[in-house]
């Protein structure tokens, strides 16, 4: 990565605070770009679902990698509750996700409960483990809630073979105007179900899936308690990627509980963090980080800035972390503050492997909050921070009430934010579209192939907040 004139700034920038300029390209389209990261994650895409309790879940971890990503499971979850949801994860199918199942005899009210947790908008109804029927939040308009789904499912199901070509499941689709197919086995087993938007992606992304065609999935663990002991067992239960967390991970205690996990010579990649300087990145690479968080500070749900003054603009700490890595053969990741897909780029341009992303997804239908609506009708869900009151209550669940409460005095974080799901893009894939769009575009801008020759090319500038404000599109008109 060039400044434009080519001196580093005297002082940090934050993603808002630069913008790239168009270089000479012999990319011709944005579907010529290789998104693919090089961290040894195996994701296909950069982005990285953050590890927060209200955001990363096992429907989050199958959607996120079917596309290409991969979702990072939080550390305040029990080891025998991760091993089940990596299990599951595993098993999804590649193309087809995975559907509601509804007995015939089960509610209306019971389908109304469900159906918001899926963004295709639906469940099937299954009789004997065969697929029956197709119910929607349309079917169930105006209808008795106690009444039940074989009453009023749709009966007339597009059927295809688990192996179809996403393509042909496609026209299948559009030819009998339904708004989904159902996917069986061999012997009519329920697989799961395709939109045409989903189809549509799937000739687009490739999945994240391991040596034996599972979907990809990571795990966290903190760096207090038996850290080996935890890292041994969600290796164990078969996690891609080892991430060990802590709000400060420039300390001893995080390169103590790295060389402990890295004594268990784990076969996939262990990321670290968070750090925002070069001194940092390279004592965790040296205490055995492959890959190392940067951010402190930046997050949505974050307070860590106005609480302590503590943290750095995050693409200048992006941009020298990266830096530092890369002399080291090894990676960071770019962790909180994008807002836009213009930030997922330029923190690329910057040297960051992958882009981890936290309340974005909150507001979506696949985060694992149920979904409710405010007093104008508006869905959303429920999100807070990771050191906030909410959820160091969770974390010290096991301890005694006056160490809970001690520590509850000094959060940090927001503990209860509202984030709507926007209308026009309330599912992750959705966003993930947006994303993948827009560093795309960013890369045939640079003339750039792929991430490598994205960090490479990339001929960054420094903006004024006017020049940001004349870059933001206007809803309505002046």
């Amino acid at each position: 990565m060039q400044f434009l004139d080519s001196a580093t700034p005297p002082h940090d920038l934050t993603y808002d605070d630069v913008f790239m300029v168009p270089r000479a390209s012999s990319v011709a389209s944005r579907y010529d770009v290789d998104l693919s990261t090089t961290d040894g994650t195996g994701a296909t895409i950069p982005i990285v679902v953050a590890n927060m309790t209200a955001i990363a879940g096992k429907r989050m971890a199958e959607t996120v990698a079917r596309r290409g990503g991969i979702t990072v499971i939080p550390q305040d979850i029990p080891v025998p509750v991760v091993a089940d949801v990596v299990a599951w994860v595993k098993q999804r199918h590649r193309v087809f996700d995975t559907a509601i199942e509804l007995r015939p005899d089960q509610t209306v009210a019971e389908a109304l409960s469900l159906i918001p947790k899926r963004a295709h908008r639906a469940a099937v109804v299954v009789e004997d483990g065969r697929p029956v029927g197709v119910v929607s939040e349309a079917d169930c308009a105006e209808v008795d809630r106690f009444a039940q789904v074989a009453r009023v499912m749709n009966r007339s199901v597009v059927t295809v073979a688990d192996d179809t070509d996403p393509r042909d499941v496609y026209d299948a689709i559009e030819r009998a105007g339904a708004p989904l197919a159902v996917a069986v086995s061999g012997d009519g087993a329920l697989v799961g179900v395709l939109t045409r938007l989903g189809a549509l992606r799937a000739t687009l992304y490739t999945p994240a899936v391991d040596a034996s065609g599972g979907l990809r999935i990571a795990a966290a663990v903190g760096v207090n308690g038996d850290v080996a002991d935890r890292a041994a067992q969600l290796l164990d239960a078969g996690v891609d990627c080892l991430v060990v967390d802590t709000a400060h991970g420039h300390q001893e205690r995080m390169l103590q509980a790295l060389r402990s996990v890295r004594a268990l010579s784990p076969s996939v990649p262990v990321a670290a963090g968070n750090v925002v300087s070069a001194d940092g990145t390279r004592d965790l690479i040296e205490a055995g980080a492959d890959i190392v968080k940067v951010g402190v500070g930046p997050g949505a749900m974050c307070t860590t800035r106005m609480m302590t003054g503590v943290g750095r603009p995050q693409f200048s700490a992006v941009l020298e972390c990266a830096a530092a890595a890369r002399e080291l053969g090894k990676h960071v990741w770019a962790d909180g503050g994008v807002r836009h897909p213009r930030d997922v780029a330029l923190a690329l341009a910057a040297g960051a492997s992958s882009v981890m992303i936290g309340s974005w997804f909150a507001g979506t239908h696949e985060s694992p909050g149920d979904l409710m609506e405010d007093a104008d009708g508006r869905p959303f869900k429920v999100s807070f921070g990771m050191a906030s009151a909410r959820a160091v209550a969770n974390r010290t669940a096991g301890e005694s009430s006056y160490d809970r409460a001690r520590k509850g005095l000094y959060e940090e974080g927001i503990s209860s934010s509202r984030m709507y799901l926007h209308p026009g893009r309330p599912g992750v894939e959705d966003l993930i579209d947006q994303i993948c769009s827009g560093v795309r575009s960013s890369c045939t801008y640079a003339g750039a192939a792929d991430l490598a020759q994205l960090h490479e090319r990339a001929l960054v500038g420094v903006q004024s907040m006017a020049g940001f404000h004349e870059g933001r599109p206007l809803e309505r008109s002046w």
